[in-house]
C-alpha cells in the first residue's frame, strides 16, 4: 500500500476525534471504510497507533507522534497549494508573521509598511502571540517568522535584532513619584505592582524579575492584566503602578505618567526569529529587507531620536 494525503488526513480525524463513527461522519465516508483505513496503515507501516476496546479510542506513544508528523505534512501541502494558486494569480508568495505587542507598539508597523511597498506581490498576514506560542509556530510552521520577546537561541533557528528598550516606570497622576523626573528602581521595593500574567509574559517576566533581584528585591504584584494596554488601566485605576518599556510613550492613555529608571542599564529585546532553512522566497526576500533596513545608519538614528527624552 502507497501512503498518500488521505491516509494523513483518515488518521488526523481519529486520532483528533477519538471515535470512529465521528470520525467518518465528519471526513464524509463510511465508518467500516475508515476502520479499514486505519487498520490498513497500521499493517503498513508495522506499528499500532489506536488502542481500541468497546468503550473508547486512546493514541498510543507511537500514534501521538505520527499524528504530529501527519499534522506537519498536511499544513506543508496546504501552503504549497495556497502558494501555487497565489502564483497563478501573480502574487509570488505568503508571509504569515507572528508578533508580541512590544513589536507592534515599536518598529515593526513602520518595517512591514516599507517591505509591502518593496515588494506588493508579498500577501502578508500577521499574527498576535506571545513569545512562547510564537516559538511552537515556527516549530510546526504555522507561522514563517516572528517579532518576539528577549533572545532566543536554538539549532536551526535565526534570527536579528529589531529593538532595544529601555525599562521605565509608570505611575498614575497624583501618585507620590509622579512628579519625578527620573527614580532608581529600589525606591519601588514597597510599591503595590501591576504586571502582565506570568504564564502570558513568560519572557518579559524573566527580564523584569531578574533586574528587580539585581537591586535586592521581589516586586509586589497585586495584580496581574494580559496585555500592555489592560495593564495601563489597571494603573489608571489607581490600583498600582508598573514597570514596562520605553514604547508605552508612544500610546500612553490618560492619566498616567512615564518615569525613567536611572539605575537600570538591562534593555528588552525585540527580535525576529525565523527557520533558518531557505524554504520560502517570501521569508528569505523578508529577511534581506530585514537586514538592510536595519543596518542603515539613517534607521537606527531615527528609533534613538523617538526615545532621547529618557536620556534628558
Amino acid at each position: 500500500m502507497a501512503l498518500d494525503l488521505r491516509h494523513f488526513r483518515c488518521f488526523v480525524a481519529v486520532a483528533e476525534e477519538l471515535h470512529f463513527h465521528r470520525a467518518a461522519k465528519r471526513l464524509g465516508v463510511a465508518q467500516p471504510a475508515l476502520s479499514r483505513t486505519i487498520k490498513n496503515l497500521e499493517q503498513e507501516l508495522g506499528v499500532t497507533l489506536l488502542e481500541r476496546n468497546n468503550r473508547q479510542v486512546e493514541l498510543t506513544e507511537v500514534g501521538k507522534s505520527f499524528l504530529r508528523g501527519c499534522r506537519e505534512c498536511l499544513q506543508n501541502t496546504n501552503r504549497i497549494i495556497k502558494d501555487v494558486q497565489l502564483s497563478q494569480q501573480g502574487i509570488i508568495g505568503t508571509l504569515r508573521i507572528g508578533y508580541t505587542e512590544n513589536a507592534m507598539n515599536g518598529r515593526l508597523p513602520s518595517l512591514i509598511k516599507e517591505f509591502k511597498n518593496q515588494a506588493p506581490d508579498i500577501e502578508i498576514f500577521l499574527i498576535h502571540s506571545v513569545t512562547s506560542e510564537q516559538l511552537g509556530q515556527l516549530e510546526d510552521r504555522t507561522i514563517d517568522l516572528g517579532f518576539a520577546t528577549g533572545n532566543i537561541n536554538r539549532p536551526g533557528y535565526a534570527s536579528i535584532r529589531i529593538q532595544s528598550e529601555r525599562f521605565v516606570c509608570v505611575v498614575y497622576e497624583g501618585h507620590h513619584l509622579a512628579s519625578r523626573k527620573n527614580l532608581r528602581l529600589s525606591e519601588l521595593v514597597d510599591e503595590p505592582m501591576i504586571q502582565g500574567a506570568k504564564e502570558h509574559w513568560q519572557h518579559y517576566h524573566s527580564h523584569l524579575i531578574a533586574i528587580f533581584r539585581h537591586v535586592g528585591f521581589d516586586p509586589k504584584i497585586v495584580q496581574e492584566g494580559l496585555t500592555t494596554t489592560e495593564v495601563q488601566q489597571l494603573v489608571a485605576c489607581g490600583i498600582g503602578i508598573t514597570v514596562l518599556t520605553e514604547t508605552v510613550v508612544e500610546s500612553l492613555p490618560p492619566g498616567l505618567v512615564v518615569i525613567p529608571i536611572v539605575d537600570v542599564n538591562d534593555r528588552l529585546d525585540t527580535i525576529a526569529v525565523w527557520r533558518s532553512e531557505p524554504n520560502k522566497v517570501a521569508k528569505e526576500q523578508f529577511v534581506s529587507f530585514l537586514r538592510q533596513s536595519l543596518s542603515t545608519v539613517a534607521d537606527e538614528e531615527g528609533w534613538h531620536r523617538q526615545t532621547n527624552w529618557l536620556q534628558a
